[in-house]
């Protein structure tokens, strides 16, 4: 793996099978998945492209390379002992939102915990990660980002944690007029949302060679 992230990614069950099916793959498995047909609509493929090569997921800790000397089973142990440091969290429930164009499910009523969370699992795991390459700085745009955002990326390797921090789990690209894909997200999703919603988990994602995320390890949040 040439990256390595810490995600929330859904238990077996409804909203991970819905999830799944809508991105067309299964980052536990690595298999292909079937997405829906939505008519009046270009293929699903078209829209999810960036979503499904991530897998479904809520970045807690965006994607890194490892720092010189870590290794992946180190890293493993290392987020295993974080996870058993941290709580879960319970939030109301997930809704459907329009985030600048790409569509997401976003949770209610937990956002300082939330804040919480994402703020321990990046100081926790900071030390796994490499520097950043001028190259990698740049890709972030830096000239686009608010100074605090830009110290935030030079401080956690990400521009977008601590005060900054909005969970969300991504199921399309960017569109020009989300409206229909929305409705059609509604209905696939509509016995699938739960209430509540919990984050039970850290789990530690790794990119292949490909580009693709796959789901390595879940650690239950015990603390």
């Amino acid at each position: 793996m040439k990256r390595f992230a810490v995600y929330y990614a859904p238990r077996p069950g409804a909203l991970a099978d819905r999830a799944n099916e809508w991105l067309g793959r299964d980052p536990a498995t690595g298999r292909t998945l079937t997405q829906p047909d939505l008519p009046g609509l270009p293929a699903t493929a078209t829209f999810t492209a960036d979503p499904r090569r991530y897998g479904f997921h809520g970045t807690i800790r965006a994607p890194f390379r490892l720092a010189e000397g870590v290794t992946p089973q180190a890293a493993a142990a290392h987020v295993a002992a974080l996870a058993a440091r941290l709580a879960p969290v319970t939030c109301e429930g997930l809704r459907l939102e329009n985030l600048h164009g790409f569509l997401a499910l976003t949770p209610e009523g937990c956002e300082a915990a939330l804040l919480d969370l994402g703020a321990a699992v990046v100081e926790g795991t900071n030390a796994l990660r490499a520097p950043l390459t001028a190259a990698e700085i740049a890709r972030r745009r830096p000239e686009t980002l608010t100074p605090r955002q830009r110290d935030l990326l030079h401080l956690w390797g990400y521009p977008y944690v601590m005060e900054e921090f909005r969970f969300h789990l991504t199921l399309t690209d960017r569109l020009a007029d989300p409206a229909p894909v929305m409705a059609a997200l509604a209905a696939h999703f509509a016995d699938a949302l739960p209430r509540p919603f919990q984050i039970q988990d850290l789990c530690l994602f790794g990119e292949d060679a490909d580009g693709h995320f796959h789901l390595l390890h879940r650690y239950a949040l015990t603390g």
